[in-house]
């Protein structure tokens, strides 16, 4: 089984071919990732520190077609294009079905003009690819980044009569782990952390989950780009910070761990960022002293993640502990999670996914796909809708 994958949840236009092989006494296939294309946006939002919806969607627009050219490409699924259709000529096409289809495909992408214009002139000559369905992002996320996925998957979809599929991008997140190992026991706990969430998901099993914890303020990596802005770090801030902090020390500064202790496990990352601005408020930051204010922000914030992970995972009698989300690529998170588990859940796996795929990708949205593949239809093109505030479940 082949699935094709769209992710433009924010601000990196993602996609991938992955295909999955049921695998024999486990529930995770065996998936091989034929091609997985990240077209970063990066350079467009550090000027504003920060992701701006409408260049994001803008730059999704421009570099859809290209991603899909390329991931066709490597796995050998461009073919020969059969059908001449120029730009501004293809609705004069003598062939009357052609030309309507193609006006169809148009109203699917009326409100993306510069997509619409790629679409007739690259894709309408594309052969159909041998896929077996498509999957795209649809939440949570930046609504217009997630409309100009959408409606490019509504327009392949249509186009070459390839059944459609919604997936939720923290589920993608979650399945990053499956795309390298077949060994998951049930149930798992999952912390999930990224720019726009911070959960704990209790996974009873495949596509069973429950939301045990989330922020009720800052996420995690939302605290990390914030903390970066004010140290004078480049967006994004997360890998910024982790530099940073490989020169600075982690005790340096006794920075609060909000909500630590609290009964529930729920996380805020707030009354942390605000420390550290009065922080820095207060003194004369020299190169030494930024080192250990990242360094002791990270801190604290690890501290934080790992305490309420270890005991959700020994009060729900976990088998598996899961990192997920593009904060899961933090070289100390991972790091110290592990040797934690070690000494206090010696039994429990631990699994965490390849750093390339901790980040916003399109072979995450595939393997999620798979597990809800029975729900992928050909008129779904019709329907499906972008939701930012998509919740898991």
């Amino acid at each position: 089984m082949k699935i094709l994958a769209i992710e433009t949840s924010c601000d990196d236009t993602c996609i991938a071919i992955v295909q999955a092989s049921p695998r024999r006494g486990s529930k995770v296939p065996r998936f091989h990732v034929l091609s997985n294309i990240v077209s970063s946006q990066t350079k467009i939002h550090r000027k504003y520190g920060g992701v701006v919806p409408s260049l994001a969607k803008r730059a999704h627009q421009e570099n859809l077609v290209p991603v899909l050219e390329k991931t066709l490409g490597e796995t050998g699924m461009l073919g020969n294009k059969k059908i001449s259709a120029r730009s501004g000529s293809a609705f004069g096409e003598k062939n009357k079905k052609l030309e309507s289809k193609i006006k169809n495909a148009g109203k699917i992408l009326e409100r993306e003009p510069e997509l619409l214009e790629q679409f007739i002139k690259t894709v309408v000559p594309i052969p159909k690819p041998k896929i077996n369905f498509i999957a795209v992002t649809h939440g949570p996320g930046l609504e217009p980044a997630l409309w100009a996925g959408i409606n490019f998957a509504r327009a392949l979809s249509y186009w070459w009569r390839i059944p459609l599929l919604g997936v939720d991008h923290m589920e993608g997140h979650i399945a990053a782990n499956f795309l390298h190992t077949g060994k998951v026991e049930f149930p798992a706990i999952v912390l999930a952390v990224s720019g726009g969430h911070t959960q704990l998901i209790l996974v009873k099993d495949i596509l069973k989950y429950k939301l045990i914890g989330e922020t009720v303020d800052d996420a995690a990596g939302e605290g990390f780009d914030k903390v970066a802005r004010m140290l004078g770090l480049s967006f994004p801030g997360g890998p910024e910070i982790a530099k940073s902090a490989k020169g600075g020390n982690p005790k340096a500064f006794d920075f609060p761990r909000p909500m630590l202790h609290s009964k529930d496990y729920n996380f805020s990352f707030s009354g942390l960022k605000t420390a550290v601005l009065y922080t820095i408020r207060d003194l004369t930051v020299t190169s030494k002293i930024k080192k250990d204010i990242a360094a002791s922000f990270q801190q604290a914030a690890v501290d934080v993640l790992i305490a309420k992970t270890i005991r959700a995972a020994k009060q729900y009698k976990v088998k598996t502990i899961m990192l997920a989300g593009g904060v899961a690529a933090n070289e100390e998170l991972r790091k110290q999670f592990g040797e934690v588990i070690k000494k206090e859940l010696p039994d429990t796996l631990y699994k965490i996914p390849h750093t390339s795929l901790a980040t916003d990708n399109a072979a995450m949205i595939a393997a999620a796909a798979y597990f809800r593949r029975n729900k992928a239809t050909l008129t779904r093109w019709k329907t499906l809708k972008a939701n930012g505030n998509l919740k898991i479940g």
